[in-house]
């Protein structure tokens, strides 16, 4: 039995093509909004939002929509008026891609819940053959001796099980058809817990991370999700803290100051 512990990688994050943002705007008049945008390397998601937002009004410069008479050219001030209004679909265009590692099938299971604007790819134990269980204790089950004894003899008679059965069907055996392997070991997946350590690629755009940082982190959520969601939630005020800055945190619960953008 190996002791892991959840982490999270965040291995994608928008990136724009300015050139051809450029191209577009120079077509409809909106060069100069282009030219007061920072670009560093953590800005294109914020720029995204802004950019989206401002196409549906046509507001990048006074007179271009003759409805508009001012706009908005600071962009944190933008984006939380964008926040406040809860104009929302502007936000599903920035889409982030996070490596979940050393999570159980009990955190996936309660992941996949979530739908919208998301994307899922996850370790198949149908192809993946355990020769280990790996396994997150939180730090109350590990202060319980008793607990961690009998859970230990448990999950290492389900490894020697695992093992056992890979000798039983000569799993090893030079030239078994891939076909065999994955049969036999879609068998062998039901007799892993569910707290079985796994791994999956996590893709949401950032109306979704608003959603699901707040729900998986409640007091009420489930404890290993709130761990993740907790480093999600993190990552994103790093990497977006206009569209993330309005969020208390209050015994690990993240809460936004709007809702249901």
């Amino acid at each position: 039995m190996k002791s892991v512990h959840p982490e999270v990688f965040l291995v994608a994050r928008p990136q724009i093509d300015y050139d051809a943002l450029a191209a577009y705007l120079k077509e409809v008049g909106g060069a100069s909004w282009l030219e007061r945008l920072d670009r560093g390397d953590l800005d294109d998601a914020q720029n995204l939002a802004e950019f989206a937002g401002k196409i549906c009004y046509r507001a990048w410069e006074p007179g271009l929509n003759p409805n508009i008479v001012r706009v908005r050219n600071d962009q944190q001030k933008y984006l939380q008026n964008i926040l406040s209004q809860a104009h929302g679909s502007v936000l599903e265009h920035a889409s982030f891609s996070f490596v979940l590692h050393n999570v159980s099938r009990v955190a996936t299971h309660e992941l996949v819940r979530h739908r919208p604007g998301v994307a899922i790819s996850q370790e198949s134990l149908r192809f993946v053959r355990l020769t280990d269980i790996p396994f997150w204790f939180p730090d109350w089950a590990t202060a319980d001796a008793e607990l961690m004894r009998r859970a230990t003899a448990l999950l290492e008679q389900m490894e020697d099980f695992q093992l056992w059965m890979a000798d039983h069907f000569g799993l090893d055996a030079q030239g078994l058809p891939f076909h065999e392997k994955k049969h036999k070991t879609s068998f062998m997946r039901r007799f892993a817990p569910d707290g079985v350590a796994t791994g999956l690629l996590w893709t949401a755009n950032i109306r979704t991370l608003r959603h699901t940082i707040e729900a998986r982190t409640d007091i009420g959520a489930e404890e290993e999700i709130r761990l993740i969601f907790g480093k999600i939630g993190e990552l994103m005020l790093a990497e977006a803290p206009a569209l993330f800055s309005d969020y208390s945190i209050e015994d690990g619960a993240w809460i936004p100051r709007w809702r249901k953008v």
